[in-house]
């Protein structure tokens, strides 16, 4: 059975969210637990794969830059397309896959902070069995990353 979660862990998660790093002890005392129990709560929230994994997000810093390009891509098959899905896996620039209803079969956010290498993922992608066609959009800016 899973457990369901209470306000505690909802705050547990929330801060987690502000800041990945804070240490037991400072999240022990904003949510008002011992070390110890918030400890036993992250690793529930991870076993029950509330917490699927960590994150390092890089770039945004003084100086750097990083450019996002939104993939819609068509497969030949959307329902036999697992080919084109273990291709994409193994292309450390994309940073997310989504699988689509609608006209595109999946959307793909590549990360990058060289251009010329978003461009040489588009044409490896785009030389995949499997896929059919590609759609490709810069994003201008990001307003909202959570």
């Amino acid at each position: 059975m899973k457990y369901v979660l209470d306000r505690t862990d909802e705050l547990i998660l929330s801060e987690l969210k502000a800041n990945s790093r804070v240490s037991h002890i400072e999240l022990a005392n904003k949510v008002n637990l011992s070390r110890n129990a918030v400890r036993v709560r992250i690793e529930r929230l991870e076993r029950d794969g509330v917490i699927k994994g960590y994150t390092i997000v890089t770039g945004g810093g003084p100086g750097s830059s990083v450019t996002t390009a939104l993939m819609f891509v068509y497969r030949h098959d959307r329902m036999r397309g697992g080919d084109v899905i273990q291709a994409l896996r193994k292309i450390p620039e994309i940073v997310a896959c989504d699988v689509m209803t609608g006209d595109f079969d999946l959307l793909v956010r590549v990360e990058s902070s060289d251009v010329d290498r978003i461009r040489h993922i588009w044409q490896q992608i785009a030389e995949v069995p499997g896929v059919r066609d590609t759609l490709t959009a810069f994003a201008l800016s990001t307003i909202i990353r959570k």
